[in-house]
């Protein structure tokens, strides 16, 4: 399209209206390095005081009102409060652990891992003839630790394991098994975070053609990113922030940093090609993307702040230290970004405008014009296109269905780590349900351990019922039930069910003590059971305040109802793809279940990631609308053709990002990184560059319906700058 001089004129001149974008894409132009000075002093302030108090990370799998937290809240009452947790130093030796010299050896090794750092006291294979295996191949020492798994220090685990080792040779083979032993397995995710940086950087330098334009969102993305991360490692120490929520920041903040600076760089790139100067192409860019910005910001934070609604320890701390990221993330666009317009503005201007220039003289079509002969397409056949998408993802999303929610244990680290050989030998040598037995709590006296005991022992699907072990009172015990079944079978699942619905309260009624199910196995059903329970609430909160907020930006009933339902879409179909993947193993992953927490909070990530280009995509189709009202098919078009490339790189950047998680040792963290790179991509193609202009043809006009008493009652926020 050619550039006329009346073009010109209408860029030129800054919006007539002196709104708070305005104002602060201005200030922050105006006073570029002094906003950059600030910045780089929060950041280093931040930071000074992260790293001189340290963190405080804190684990809350506390689940209140379910049987395993009744269990464990038991056992303190009687005295046996949870000091420290045990790991195994697995033995196997094909000529028998007994064999000549084998006992001395593993004996002296042992004694030298008593006296490591952090360990309590240690029982060898040979005081206790349960274990080793039938066969004598197999055995395994109880190493008792003065602290809690997650409180041990990696170098002091991996002391233990040196140790250990040490003694191998002739035959005889040592592992580390237990929770402390998978924090071997675990890496960190700075390679993942260098891939997707690296990928990002790609898609950007193609996009706009130079390195220095490229790198400006990824700064922006590194300064909110490293600002909130130092921020969350000071307020550890006041509210309980799990240890996996920093990655979970890194994850999230440098997608949406990324994606808000590019959505408003690039209209701050055509706003230069149609002629502004670099200032008003700043105020511009601020004043129309930059609320675009803004609203769907307050969109994901509202989506985070809905896990709260759950009341699940770790996961409401998770919740707010993601959306303080986004928040600070959305203020780095909204402050910083025009700082760094306003430096290296002129430069951009004489790049992009000579760009545009040659293009337009070698005749080159203008940009935008594949996705306006995209839209005409759709519009030609908008019901075809709309079914047919939707058949695609609901296919992927039916899988969903079969969903099964858990924790992974050892029998998922990588098949090379100690954790995970220690985890097969034990099957091996005792069965599968010795890697996770069910811990049952006894109160009521001797006789009532021991009768349950009996009664356990005979029940189907149990291996073995141990011997019950008093409290320090003696008035309660516990009694470790393994399981015929591993840890993540389904079959252990219904034993637990099984126990608490009908072998347990029969045994009750006879006797009248009481009994409960605890241990890792049973607190992972537990809560699986709550995040399940407690989803529609969640759900309802999310969808209803997202709602509310796009029929205020949007005035209309219709485009937050197609919002929330194609939202909803693309996260069933990420879900029934990380369902495929992980639990049922495609493409050699090893199976097992979906992390409890992880589709809730895909869930409020993705269903607020979404709106970022509904928003995006929509409120441009609205300006365009308010231009031409009588025209709604034209407005699609024009709005398609002016953001599909935008929305497709941001949702590239995000793909490329979320799916670098994928090459972290962390399970957790690849299934996160997966399923919201799926989310992302079914959201950015598929949806908004075929369902929405479908569905906003097939609504016409109808689309920004709003009842007259809805208008008065809904308070009026101009999304766009008005009509030029």
């Amino acid at each position: 399209m050619t550039l006329t001089e009346l073009d010109r004129e209408e860029n030129t001149r800054p919006p007539s209206r002196k709104g708070a974008f305005v104002r602060i894409a201005g200030w922050a132009h105006r006073r570029r390095w002094l906003a950059l000075i600030l910045w780089v002093a929060v950041l280093g302030g931040v930071w000074g005081v992260a790293t001189a108090t340290g963190d405080d990370y804190r684990n809350d799998y506390s689940i209140p009102g379910t049987d395993s937290q009744r269990a464990a809240e038991l056992l303190e009452g009687h005295g046996a409060a949870r000091a420290g947790d045990t790991v195994q130093i697995v033995l196997h030796d094909a000529g028998g652990l007994r064999g000549p010299g084998v006992e001395q050896r593993v004996s002296a090794m042992l004694d030298e891992v008593a006296g490591l750092p952090k360990v309590g006291g240690v029982r060898g294979p040979y005081q206790d003839a349960a274990a080793i295996s039938e066969d004598g191949t197999i055995g395994y020492a109880a190493v008792m630790l003065e602290v809690p798994s997650e409180d041990m220090p990696k170098a002091d685990v991996q002391r233990i394991l040196d140790t250990a080792q040490a003694v191998e040779g002739d035959g005889l083979r040592a592992e580390l098994g237990g929770e402390a032993a998978r924090l071997l397995a675990a890496g960190e995710t700075s390679l993942a975070e260098g891939v997707g940086l690296l990928a990002a950087l790609v898609v950007l330098v193609l996009m706009f053609g130079t390195v220095i334009a490229a790198g400006l969102p990824i700064i922006i993305a590194l300064f909110a990113v490293g600002t909130t991360v130092g921020a969350i490692i000071v307020a550890s120490h006041v509210f309980t922030i799990a240890d996996w929520t920093p990655p979970m920041m890194i994850l999230v903040g440098l997608g949406v940093g990324i994606d808000y600076a590019l959505l408003i760089f690039a209209r701050y790139r055509a706003e230069l090609v149609r002629g502004a100067d670099p200032e008003t192409a700043t105020v511009q860019a601020l004043d129309a993307a930059g609320r675009s910005v803004f609203f769907a910001g307050c969109t994901v934070i509202l989506a985070l702040l809905g896990l709260v609604a759950l009341g699940l320890g770790s996961l409401q701390g998770m919740a707010l230290s993601v959306a303080l990221t986004v928040l600070v993330t959305m203020l780095a666009s909204l402050t910083l970004l025009p700082a760094l317009l306003g430096i290296f503005g002129r430069r951009f201007a004489r790049l992009f405008v000579g760009r545009a220039r040659r293009r337009e003289a070698a005749g080159k079509a203008a940009e935008g014009t594949r996705w306006r002969r995209l839209a005409v397409l759709v519009q030609r056949r908008p019901l075809a296109a709309l079914l047919a998408a939707g058949a695609l993802l609901g296919a992927l999303a039916f899988p969903a269905f079969g969903m099964r929610l858990g924790f992974s244990d050892a029998g998922s680290d990588p098949s090379g780590s100690t954790s995970r050989q220690a985890y097969d030998l034990l099957s091996q040598g005792f069965g599968p349900g010795f890697n996770g037995p069910l811990l049952v709590v006894t109160d009521g006296g001797p006789d009532a351990a021991a009768a349950a005991a009996r009664a356990l022992a005979a029940t189907p699907g149990v291996e073995a019922a141990g011997t019950p072990l008093p409290t320090p009172d003696g008035a309660a015990a516990t009694l470790p039930v393994f399981p015929e079944s591993a840890p993540q079978d389904p079959e252990t699942s219904r034993l637990v069910g099984t126990l608490r619905d009908d072998v347990l309260p029969g045994l009750s009624a006879q006797n009248g003590a009481t009994y409960l199910v605890g241990g890792a196995t049973a607190a992972s059903e537990d809560y699986s059971a709550k995040v399940a329970d407690r989803l529609p609430l969640f759900m309802a909160v999310v969808v209803g305040a997202s709602l509310i907020l796009l029929m205020v930006v949007f005035r209309s009933v219709l485009v937050p109802l197609k919002a929330a339902l194609l939202n909803l879409l693309s996260i069933g179909a990420a879900l029934g793809a990380m369902k495929l993947v992980f639990q049922d193993g495609w493409f050699g992953v090893e199976p097992g279940p979906i992390e409890a927490y992880l589709p809730v909070l895909i869930f409020a990530i993705v269903f607020g990631l979404s709106m970022d280009y509904e928003i995006f995509l929509i409120s441009r189709i609205h300006e365009e609308w308010t231009r031409s009202p009588d025209d709604p098919s034209h407005a699609v078009r024009e709005g398609l053709a002016h953001t599909g490339s935008v929305i497709t790189a941001a949702g590239a950047i995000m793909v490329v990002i979320f799916g670098a998680f994928i090459l972290s040792p962390d399970r957790l963290l690849q299934q996160a990184g997966f399923g919201m790179a799926i989310a992302i991509f079914v959201d950015a193609v598929i949806i908004r560059c075929l369902i929405v202009p479908a569905a906003m043809e097939l609504m016409g006009r109808r689309a920004w319906w709003l009842p007259a008493p809805l208008a008065r009652l809904l308070p009026k926020v101009e999304l766009e700058r008005g009509t030029r």
